[in-house]
């Protein structure tokens, strides 16, 4: 985890006595391009194997990255239950960070698509806190999330049947498909339904993904195919009244009309290859193309008394249209140096037609069905290209010391609705190094520190606030330290790391005339530190432990509130905890009982930006137990068994609004192996 730790470990023989613990090095490639070991890397990474998400049960975002350091990922949010919004470095924005699946990135020039991320069948997942302003720039941010699949060529093939809580139940497989010659492919397909203990709160979500591949010994061709069909009945977000929630608003109470849904359908194909070119350099291009067409209905609570017109609705299509082009040289290993040379282009095209509406619903009960507006008088667009050519450097001058390095130049331009188009010229990069302080066999301490400087064009949301001129990009640079260690023959792995963030022109959410729509804050700085412990045992008992202080605040930032412009500077960022613990075990033997403990700790945070309404720490356990056989797996999740039901994210949408975490619940799933 810290290091790839759980990802290191094999699952240990049954048999005894145990043989001794292999490091099994796991890989990382959203750093650099550059396949390396995550304690190679002179930044904060870590790598989750598809192993440790089956020990643990993991079936979303939120569950996968349970212990993952320095990362909280709040459930549902305004995308819908079937999304989520992550937190790193005490940022909690659902556009800060980049989700790339399998190379691409994964919404394109917009925001994360996490509504539509499926983790079947998945190698591996690559987790960076802070920015990757050399290999991604203008679209990453504060973090990294990299979901890897298993290659075209696997050849183990997995059935599984789930049933839980609330009617919740799918149906999963993974087939390794007939061979064609050199060519090889496989699978994943699943039709899922996940309710909610919320009124009239569900998605059901049918899913496939192909992959193809032919690999020689030095040279590759690749396709892959995504088809993602998504429809949700939206949750309500909780009101807030003063310094509290309301207590006017019963908790699973749905505000939404009775016919609301947010239903999405996204294509994604793409395609690339990896071939030797003059002196042993590898050349590789990569290119997709995707489409995602989403319908929407859903509504907000403005007015908390039983009053007519007490909601206001939204109806809206939108389509988006993504291109992304990656072209790069990686030069073979000469004088201890390394380098990556290339070039990307990302281009996206959305447009929404869309209208607001009044309702009225009641405080308690049922809410009426709506008619949809026959008039989709509103319209939001954005059409955005980024451009950028990017060069990075390996080089180990000599064995204890290895720099990482690298320059980008970004160029954007983009244009909403009818308006001028806006163009940003800008550099960005980074800096690292990493040196072995003390060696021995496969244990070693290491101290690393880097400086990265990023940048990205203002986020876009479809909140149909009728155009809204072009907002200042977001800058920030960084500055990062600390020490990784590996003792104890490879059982034991430690990482620690301070941090500091500036940010200018952070893009937050406010509401114009009724709607939804996004502004510049002025200067933020995200500091603190994270430490990640792991420990293996014998008969594949596994234990990690993590810790994570955050001071997210304002620096300079005038807001109207009311009437009267605050000056919010010294306040702490609104939804950012202090202080996050996370503590698990696992035991995941190849055969036999196999059981998981999460339990996670979230500390206080201040709900609003003046800081006046503090919510109080909670605490959630997570609870796995099965039994395993070389073929057959039988397993019981039980997830939040405390049954919290805490704010963990602000809405965008409805002011002054929080989704809560999900109740508790089970589930039970069957797995063949074959």
């Amino acid at each position: 985890m810290a290091s790839g730790a759980f990802a290191q470990t094999p699952p240990a023989r049954p048999s005894t006595p145990q043989p001794p613990i292999t490091v099994k090095e796991q890989v990382e490639v959203v750093a650099t391009r550059v396949p390396e070991s995550p304690h190679d890397v002179p930044a904060s990474i870590e790598v989750i194997d598809g192993e440790t998400l089956r020990a643990i049960g993991a079936t979303n975002i939120r569950e996968a990255l349970a212990l993952a350091a320095g990362v909280e990922v709040g459930p549902g949010g305004d995308a819908g239950p079937a999304g989520a919004v992550p937190e790193f470095w005490g940022l909690r924005e659902f556009d800060a960070f980049l989700l790339v699946v399998d190379d691409v990135p994964w919404g394109g020039a917009f925001n994360p698509a996490l509504t539509t991320l499926n983790l079947q069948d998945v190698e591996r997942i690559e987790v960076l806190r802070g920015s990757a302003p050399v290999t991604y720039g203008a679209t990453s941010f504060v973090g990294v999330i990299h979901v890897v699949h298993k290659a075209a060529a696997a050849d183990r093939s997995y059935l599984s049947l789930r049933g839980g809580s609330f009617g919740s139940g799918g149906a999963a497989a993974d087939v390794a498909l007939s061979s064609s010659g050199a060519w090889k492919s496989r699978l994943s397909a699943d039709v899922n339904r996940q309710g909610f203990k919320d009124d009239r709160t569900s998605f059901l979500r049918g899913h496939a993904n192909y992959r193809g591949a032919r690999v020689g010994a030095d040279r590759k061709i690749w396709l892959t195919a995504d088809l993602n069909w998504l429809t949700q009945g939206p949750a309500s977000p909780h009101v807030r009244e003063g310094a509290a929630l309301s207590t006017a608003t019963p908790l699973d109470q749905n505000y939404n009309p009775a016919n609301a849904f947010l239903d999405d359908t996204r294509f994604s194909v793409a395609s690339g290859f990896e071939r030797p070119v003059l002196h042993n350099a590898k050349w590789s291009l990569t290119a997709s193309y995707s489409h995602s067409g989403q319908r929407i209905m859903r509504g907000f609570l403005t007015d908390v008394s039983n009053t007519p017109n007490n909601a206001t609705g939204f109806r809206e299509n939108i389509d988006i249209h993504d291109i992304y082009v990656d072209s790069h040289l990686i030069t073979a290993d000469k004088s201890h140096v390394r380098l990556v040379v290339g070039g990307d282009f990302l281009f996206g095209n959305g447009e929404a037609r869309g209208a607001v509406f009044t309702y009225t619903t009641p405080l308690v009960g049922s809410a009426p069905s709506v008619t949809e507006p026959g008039t989709l008088d509103r319209d939001a667009g954005s059409r955005r290209s980024f451009f950028g050519g990017y060069v990075s450097a390996e080089w180990t001058p000599a064995p204890p010391l290895h720099v990482s390095t690298g320059l980008r130049l970004n160029a954007t331009v983009e244009r909403h609705g009818e308006g001028a188009s806006t163009t940003h010229a800008r550099p960005a990069g980074s800096v690292g190094a990493i040196v072995d302080v003390w060696r021995k066999g496969p244990d070693h301490v290491k101290l690393f520190g880097d400086y990265r400087d990023t940048f990205k064009p203002a986020a876009f949301d479809f909140s149909l606030a009728e155009n809204e001129g072009v907002l200042k990009p977001e800058t920030a640079h960084s500055f990062e330290g600390g020490v990784k260690v590996r003792a104890a023959g490879g059982r034991f792995d430690l990482e620690a790391s301070a941090f500091r963030m500036d940010f200018k022109n952070l893009v937050i959410a406010t509401v114009l005339g009724g709607v939804p729509a996004l502004q510049n804050a002025g200067s933020t700085r995200f500091q603190g530190f994270e430490i990640a412990a792991d420990i293996r045992g014998t008969h594949s008992v596994m234990g990690r432990a993590t810790y994570s202080f955050h001071d997210g605040r304002f620096v300079d930032f005038l807001q109207a509130f009311g009437d009267a412009n605050t000056q919010l500077a010294g306040k702490r960022f609104e939804m950012s905890a202090r202080n996050l613990f996370t503590a698990g075990a696992i035991v995941a033997p190849a055969s036999g009982l196999v059981g998981d403990v999460v339990v996670k700790y979230v500390g206080d945070r201040f709900l609003n930006k003046r800081n006046t309404a503090l919510a109080e720490p909670f605490a959630t356990v997570d609870i796995g137990a099965g039994y395993r056989l070389h073929r057959f797996e039988l397993r019981l999740d039980g997830r939040n068994l405390g049954d919290r039901r805490d704010a963990v994210s602000e809405s965008e949408l409805g002011d002054a609004q929080y989704y809560l975490l999900t109740a508790r619940r089970f589930d039970v799933t069957f797995g063949l192996r074959f």
